[in-house]
């Protein structure tokens, strides 16, 4: 699986950990940026950058992003201007799981001001969502198609 990390610079501390942890689990891992601790910059075009790696990487194998912001929200808001990207925040692992197994999510958005110094649950969202397969039923897959028509 293709998982590609972006961060602004509320965030950037924790995608470094984050990429760290996922590397050393076997991920392929691909960071979109910021490279750098960058007080200026903003999340928008992190979240452009990851969305549109996802989408180029769709008919491969099961590509995500995880984008990583102060709240999550904004990330969050961004990535879900794509057609295609089912972005959801993730608050705690059962949070990640439904988003997973209901909504087919294929980015996770982290909030840095939450979490940054949480490991024990970051990792437990993380892995929750990676790991949690989405359920398919007949009623999320059209809840999903009618997304895509938007």
């Amino acid at each position: 699986m293709k998982i590609f990390l972006g961060a602004d610079h509320q965030g950037y501390h924790l995608k470094e950990q984050v990429e760290t942890y996922l590397s050393k689990r076997g991920y392929d891992v691909s960071d979109v940026g910021n490279n750098q601790l960058d007080p200026a910059d903003d999340f928008p075009q992190f979240a452009q950058m990851a969305a549109t790696k996802v989408l180029g990487e769709y008919e491969r194998d099961d590509p995500r992003a995880i984008l990583i912001c102060g709240s999550g929200q904004g990330m969050c808001m961004a990535a879900n201007r794509f057609s295609g990207i089912r972005a959801a925040l993730g608050w705690d692992s059962d949070e990640a799981r439904i988003t997973r197994n209901d909504n087919d999510s294929n980015v996770l958005c982290l909030p840095a001001r939450t979490l940054d110094d949480e490991t024990e649950i970051w990792k437990d969202i993380i892995d929750t969502w990676l790991t949690t397969p989405f359920a398919g039923a007949p009623r999320f897959k059209r809840r999903n198609a009618e997304l895509d028509e938007f």
